[in-house]
């Protein structure tokens, strides 16, 4: 008797972590997000993970601001992030659903990349060009 209820115990065991395995690795959705980064800080009790905020802008010209709740587990990405932060930027992602505990993150969007937009996209064939950054005063060739 003793001996079945500690098999259960264990094959409910394995069975639970087989779900983590396959939840963590297996993606219901992935994409990119287009917009601007306003916020990424390092959050969490126990387990840390970076969680950021980029806003979305569906038309110009409108006021209203979509915001896309993400989260990162890669140090090196969420340093890129931060690089990039107050540019306009694609956010590659991976929808995870199934993390049963917040641990992993407090979205279902896990970051896995960044990219600089270089230009602004107003229609199907009309963009409009970032500007360059502007010279340092420190840097500027005298005439």
């Amino acid at each position: 008797m003793r001996l079945k209820f500690a098999l259960s115990i264990v094959a409910l065991l394995l069975l639970v972590a087989a779900w983590f395995v396959f939840a963590w690795h297996w993606s219901y959705s992935e994409g990119e997000r287009a917009g601007w980064v306003q916020k990424l800080s390092r959050k969490g009790w126990i387990c840390k993970t970076w969680e950021g905020e980029q806003a979305l802008v569906s038309l110009p010209g409108t006021a209203t601001v979509e915001k896309f709740q993400f989260t990162v587990h890669d140090e090196a990405t969420a340093a890129a992030i931060y690089k990039v932060m107050g540019k306009r930027v694609n956010l590659h992602y991976e929808e995870k659903v199934g993390l049963p505990s917040s641990c992993f993150g407090e979205t279902r969007h896990f970051v896995t990349g960044v990219t600089v937009v270089d230009e602004i996209s107003l229609s199907p064939g009309v963009v409009v060009p970032q500007p360059a950054a502007a010279a340092s005063p420190a840097s500027a060739v005298a005439p």
